[in-house]
């Protein structure tokens, strides 16, 4: 460890036995159990916005998640004399969840319902209560999807300007009629099924999410399954964290229709998924987020130089495209556009 890192430890009221360098933070061994030393970007706000949600989850409903502790000073995050920002959190003895191993995955569905139904900002009964400060709303998904479609005709006008084309662009240009015409049907759909209702209630009931729940995010442990990283915690439809948990896993699976239903079976043993929750997961599942992503990241490149991974990201998203219609058949009863198959 270094110099810096250590004098930050320095300022928590505990006895630091021992560290262990891992990517992008420390295992810290201390009088007060295993911590994480971890640089972070988020403000002091954010921060204890995060603990106050964890906190609770913590101690009123005896959640296992890497709730901040405080300073000497009574703070969340330390700033080193370098100027990178850290705070330290407690953490739990176990390894990621491993997407190779479906017992795993289907129990991080299970856990993912669990911690929905505790997470309810301001609940009196079933949920995380008391809390005074909440997060603030994600936005509205009908807008977020409009905005994306925006972004992905910008990066097509911009490629058509260029003169000598790189192989992503070819690619781009190819591809783009069909995976926009599909990203306009889903919003279409998403209009037709009013899901911003879905999300104006969600925002009046406070419920919260994850933000981005991932096999990174999900520890298992001899004691049972963790939840780690909510920096992104914010008020909205729930079952988006289990939309984007499923296309990751799904992504790794190649739109394996029995594993899908299981992570579903296995979330709705907890927590029941209602019709139109159910249709939101579909649609976002046959949005082309990938494709918007890839061209997205495109967008604030260096386009003088494209790494080769960008091309093989924007390929697989319009292969995968294909690998979900029968997934989304099976599980959703829809095709690729996000329409109803009766």
């Amino acid at each position: 460890m270094k110099e810096y890192e250590a004098e930050v430890l320095e300022q928590y009221d505990m006895e630091v036995k021992s560290t262990r360098k891992i990517r992008g933070a420390f295992f810290c061994d201390t009088s007060e159990g295993t911590m994480l030393l971890k640089e972070t970007h988020i403000s002091e706000r954010r921060a204890f916005l995060v603990y106050t949600v964890l906190s609770r989850l913590e101690l009123e409903r005896n959640l296992r998640v890497d709730t901040p502790v405080f300073t000497r000073e009574g703070g969340l995050l330390v700033t080193s004399r370098e100027g990178k920002r850290y705070m330290l959190k407690r953490w739990y003895t176990g390894r990621e969840c491993d997407m190779k191993r479906e017992a795993e995955i289907v129990s991080a569905a299970e856990s993912l319902a669990l911690l929905h139904e505790q997470m309810q900002c301001g609940a009196s009964e079933g949920g995380v209560s008391g809390l005074s400060l909440c997060p603030p709303a994600g936005r509205d998904p009908i807008e977020e999807m409009e905005r994306h479609n925006r972004e992905m005709k910008k990066v097509r006008s911009f490629i058509r300007t260029r003169v000598a084309k790189n192989e992503f662009e070819y690619l781009y240009l190819e591809s783009f009629d069909k995976m926009y015409g599909l990203a306009e049907k889903v919003v279409r759909r998403l209009r037709e099924t009013d899901a911003s209702a879905l999300y104006r209630r969600s925002v009046e009931e406070r419920r919260l999410v994850h933000g981005d729940y991932n096999y990174h995010n999900v520890l298992i442990t001899p004691e049972g399954t963790a939840v780690t990283n909510f920096e992104h915690v914010r008020i909205d439809i729930q079952v988006r964290d289990l939309y984007y948990f499923i296309r990751k896993a799904m992504e790794k699976h190649h739109w394996k229709q029995k594993l899908g239903n299981k992570i579903l079976e296995a979330y709705e043993e907890r927590r029941r998924i209602a019709p139109m929750e159910r249709e939101y997961i579909g649609l976002c599942l046959a949005y082309p987020e990938k494709f918007w992503k890839t061209a997205s990241s495109y967008a604030r490149s260096n386009k003088a130089w494209l790494p080769e991974k960008s091309f093989e990201k924007l390929r697989t998203a319009v292969r995968q495209t294909e690998e979900k219609s029968a997934f989304l058949e099976d599980l959703f009863s829809m095709d690729l556009s996000g329409r109803k198959i009766v």
